[in-house]
């Protein structure tokens, strides 16, 4: 017995010593420094695996290892808790970026060299997801999406309809195309978070970039800024599918798919499950022409994925390693090919063709973040506007705009007072 614990004892320090030494080294046993990155989308894991291999290749002193699980947030949040942190984390320009930067979790990387070759419009966005003014970078923009119309190339082409420019414009080519005996729009509200397409593009264009702040800071309320907005995301149900409310989102791609109609307000993300149904549909898309004059019509367009330093990361110098193979263009490329994105970079990039009726926007900058990136999930807005749009009272739009003020109170009580707080400091 007594030799069998020694033999035990032993074993268990031989281990031990084996677990140090292979401490910061990799399988092989070659001394790197190990660098952590946890992704939030799960569908670019065929990107990411491209990308840790090429890197890693490359690389002698340090080894990446590339996370993409399911349910990230949740699993991030976890580890946040358990002070388990990664080293740099990829996630959307959202209010969980928002929430991280104002519990002082990420790493001030404004001497990060890169962060010069960023579209400014993307930069603008990120200083708007702050909840209070900071100082410093915390956040580089990688890829962005789109919504807006994506509508059938062919049949457009075949009928003769123009490419709307105004409200007025877009209202008539629907008519027309109703009369024709085609569906204009399909939405498939059953999934409520597709009620936030058309509600964002129309946003953009009717309400400042900055609302939900101003609102916050007490200089304006959403019954005010929203108006417009709740109006004309009614009269799109003129010419979209009977009871939108029964048909979901896989629906919604598969009808238009089928040349069931001519247009579907959507993001550029749908287009691979689109083209899942019908790999021959030919595509485009235009922006969601809200205003009746052109020049105040704005692209939707967010930071779809971001990365991050933890501020506990004790790799930095490996980390900016990490961040500039990143950020070359032939590793951008990678994942523009894969997921369909806009690069935030600038750069001479190959942008897939579905986007080319938005490119003079993105070109110019001229693009504005999604309104609902500021809006905290407890408050379920995507419901709150389906329960809108399915009321046909003469006081719908009213009972809606005053539930919004009344709600974001209710959620952001808080925020409000911290922002609030700073407004009146900074007068001082």
């Amino acid at each position: 017995m007594r030799k069998t614990k020694k033999l035990l004892s032993s074993f268990l320090i031989v281990a031990m010593l084996s677990s140090l030494m292979l401490s910061g080294c990799n399988s092989e046993g070659t001394d790197k420094i190990e660098v952590e990155l946890v992704q939030y989308k799960p569908e670019a894991v065929a990107a990411f695996e491209k990308i840790e291999e090429g890197f890693n290749n490359t690389h002698d002193n340090i080894h990446l290892t590339i996370q993409s699980p399911n349910e990230a947030m949740t699993i991030l949040k976890t580890r946040f808790i358990r002070e388990d942190y990664p080293d740099i984390v990829g996630i959307g320009g959202d209010i969980n970026y928002s929430n991280f930067l104002d519990a002082d979790m990420f790493m001030d990387i404004s001497d990060f060299e890169g962060v010069s070759d960023i579209k400014q419009a993307y930069m603008d966005i990120e200083d708007e997801l702050e909840f209070i003014p900071t100082d410093g970078v915390y956040a580089l923009p990688y890829v962005a999406n789109a919504a807006g119309i994506l509508y059938n190339k062919d049949m457009f082409e075949k009928n003769g309809w123009k490419i709307p420019q105004t409200w007025t414009e877009f209202t008539e080519l629907c008519e027309t195309i109703k009369a024709s005996g085609v569906q204009p729009l399909y939405f498939g509200y059953k999934d409520t978070w597709t009620c936030l397409a058309p509600w964002n593009a129309l946003a953009v264009g009717l309400s400042p970039s900055d609302t939900c702040a101003q609102v916050n800071a007490g200089k304006t309320t959403f019954s005010k800024e929203y108006r417009e907005t709740a109006e004309k995301i009614k009269t799109l149900l003129d010419y979209c599918e009977p009871n939108p409310y029964a048909y979901g989102y896989n629906d919604a791609c598969t009808a238009f798919a089928r040349g069931q109609a001519a247009m579907y307000p959507i993001g550029s993300y749908a287009v691979p499950q689109i083209k899942s149904v019908n790999p021959d549909i030919n595509i485009d898309s235009f922006v969601f022409p809200a205003n009746d004059d052109e020049k105040d019509n704005v692209l939707n367009s967010g930071v779809d994925l971001q990365f991050c330093v933890m501020k506990n990361s004790k790799n930095k110098e490996a980390v900016y390693e990490v961040l500039r193979y990143l950020y070359e263009d032939e590793t951008i490329q990678i994942y523009l090919d894969e997921q369909n994105s806009i690069p935030c970079k600038n750069g001479d990039f190959k942008l897939p063709s579905i986007l080319d009726g938005m490119s003079s926007y993105i070109e110019e900058g001229r693009m504005t973040d999604y309104q609902d990136h500021h809006y905290p999930s407890e408050m379920s807005v995507d419901a709150m506007i389906q329960t809108y749009l399915m009321d046909n009272s003469s006081d719908a739009t009213d009972k809606f705009l005053k539930r919004f003020d009344d709600e974001w109170v209710r959620y952001n009580r808080d925020l409000i007072q911290k922002v609030q707080d700073y407004e009146k400091e900074a007068k001082k």
